[in-house]
């Protein structure tokens, strides 16, 4: 998983010091996890995130300043090769939902044990996305799901990237070349009018197109 020892950066984010406290020692109990700053809000995230060069930024979404949806949105734009990964006491759709829009790789809830924090952070690092599994549930029961209007190869390439795949992986499944992948990948993206691959992952739950 983390190989030569190196150990994934992560960025803490909570306007609250116990919080942060109890975080810090719940995830550096792994040896694979080091935690290099910590942050009150997302305007404060973003200054540390440049100078500490995290891998992961583990995000609450309330906060003052500025806050972790906003944050999360900032981060992709400006510092896309940095995970934000949102550990929040909010179990309702309307902030996952605008957590993934805003481009976050995942979305835990405080009651989490340390060993799914530390899987999630392991996760997103890796390039997957993740959610806990009171998330999903979320995702899956709450509203009807809508007419999926994609072609089944569509469905099948979106259930593979939604899975965390990359393009490379889908072409070498579906025996065909990385280019076509991209195309669907497009093509699926102008269909749902989605722009981030979070929006993907989040369009393919609440649609049943994978199961997690």
């Amino acid at each position: 998983m983390i190989k030569n020892e190196v150990k994934i950066r992560v960025l803490l984010v909570d306007d609250h010091p116990l919080v942060l406290d109890g975080i810090r020692s719940r995830i550096e109990l792994d040896e694979t996890i080091e935690v290099v700053g910590e942050g009150r809000n997302g305007e404060e995230a973003l200054k540390l995130a440049v100078e500490r060069k995290p891998d992961v930024v583990l995000m609450d979404i309330s906060m003052p300043v500025m806050n972790g949806i906003e944050s999360a949105g900032r981060f992709a734009t400006e510092l896309p090769d940095i995970k934000v990964l949102m550990l929040t006491m909010h179990d309702n759709r309307e902030y996952i939902t605008k957590v993934l829009n805003a481009g976050a790789k995942g979305y835990i809830l405080k009651d989490v044990s340390s060993h799914e924090m530390i899987a999630a952070i392991q996760s997103v690092y890796e390039g997957k996305t993740y959610y806990s599994s009171g998330v999903t549930d979320i995702l899956l029961n709450e509203g009807s799901k809508k007419e999926v209007p994609l072609t089944e190869r569509e469905k099948t390439i979106l259930c593979l990237l939604a899975e965390g795949n990359s393009n490379k992986h889908v072409a070498r499944e579906l025996d065909i070349s990385v280019r076509t992948v991209e195309t669907h990948r497009r093509n699926i993206k102008r269909k749902l009018n989605l722009k981030t691959s979070a929006g993907l992952v989040k369009y393919a739950i609440e649609n049943g197109i994978v199961e997690l």
